[in-house]
């Protein structure tokens, strides 16, 4: 891990217990004021997962931690110009904190500082927007890339050294993608042949569709031995291409642990995603929150530190993991992202069978 940040491992129990006492506290807890807090999210399309896991999994844990807290949330849909309206209008409602998943990371400074100018507070969600952000809570970006890099030389075995890959990589705009590339290309240079063909998907599967088949115009629909794919959603377009093409012996990895490509996994269509257990990661950021709309100091819980732009933010780096088709029941069942009902409908219970995986289906 270079010095852009520290990884900080906490276990999911211990940050909620630890924060949760700390913010609850009496003797902390504000008696007037705005205590809504602001919470933007980037997209729908793409990711599946803000929907279905971030909004209602930060909205549970503020109401837990503070009952006279609200969430005030708009989602931008891939829009950064849409997002900034978003932004503008919860400074006007004088809304105090804000959580802020960035569409464009890079453009956020000039919003931030001036939020900042108002007494407004902005925790970097999920992504390290630029700014004088006042917390960052993630996972450790480079160590996703690092560990889909790891998993994609696994899924290539003994062809490894000899492989040419195509990696098709988020969008540009996103720190986070930067990250997963380096960490990427830090597990596979040196141990494959070379990386052929290398463009960003902007994380959309219609753009990583397109980049997929000029690879194969460009090196021959039989000229690469795999694909490392940025994120999931990009992962199940890729696969439709490379199917089109009559390849279905190419190993093709992910990263969000969507039910679409658990189930591709389980099938062989696809050969591993990361699991970043979603939970941990929304109830630290709503504590997060509810410690700064109670004016509480966040050095003492955020220990690690993420360097920007020469600030030291506090920040929480959470641990990813790599999902493979033997791993689906004791991560992605056990951890609670699906029940076994929910990824083993009939198509898929021979499958869910031969992956051991628990459960009346």
């Amino acid at each position: 891990m270079n010095s852009m940040s520290r990884r900080l491992v906490i276990g999911a129990a211990a940050v909620s217990m630890t924060l949760s006492l700390a913010a609850c506290g009496g003797g902390h807890s504000s008696s007037s004021g705005n205590q809504a807090i602001g919470l933007l999210l980037p997209e729908r399309a793409s990711s599946t997962r803000y929907e279905a896991f971030d909004k209602p999994l930060i909205e549970t844990a503020v109401s837990g931690l503070c009952t006279k807290c609200t969430i005030d949330y708009a989602n931008a849909d891939g829009d950064e110009q849409a997002q900034k309206k978003q932004f503008d209008a919860l400074l006007a409602r004088n809304v105090k904190v804000i959580l802020l998943d960035p569409v464009n990371a890079a453009a956020t400074a000039p919003w931030i500082d001036e939020a900042a100018k108002k007494g407004t507070k902005v925790i970097a969600y999920d992504r390290l927007a630029a700014g004088k952000v006042s917390a960052y809570i993630s996972f450790d970006n480079q160590r996703t890339g690092e560990l889909q890099g790891r998993a994609l030389l696994d899924a290539l075995g003994s062809r490894a050294s000899g492989a040419e890959i195509v990696m098709i990589n988020g969008a540009e705009t996103d720190p986070n993608a930067g990250d997963f590339k380096a960490g990427a290309h830090h597990a596979l240079d040196g141990k494959v042949k070379r990386i052929a063909y290398e463009q960003s998907g902007e994380w959309k599967p219609e753009v990583a569709a397109a980049r997929m088949n000029e690879a194969m115009n460009k090196l021959g629909k039989n000229g690469f031995q795999a694909v490392y794919s940025a994120n999931d959603g990009m992962a199940g377009a890729i696969i439709d291409e490379l199917h089109k093409a009559g390849r279905t012996d190419v190993p093709v990895g992910g990263q969000d642990a969507s039910l679409d490509a658990v189930r591709r996994i389980l099938t062989g269509e696809q050969a591993y995603t990361i699991y970043k257990p979603y939970q941990p990661e929304a109830e630290a950021a709503a504590d997060m929150a509810v410690y700064l709309v109670k004016g509480i100091d966040l050095t003492s819980v955020a220990s690690a530190t993420t360097e920007s732009n020469g600030l030291q933010i506090p920040s929480m780096l959470l641990s990813p993991v790599v999902v493979t088709k033997a791993k689906v029941a004791e991560t992605i069942v056990a951890g609670g992202l699906y029940k076994a009902e929910e990824i083993c409908t009939p198509q898929f219970a021979q499958a869910c069978h031969a992956a051991n995986i628990p459960g009346n289906y």
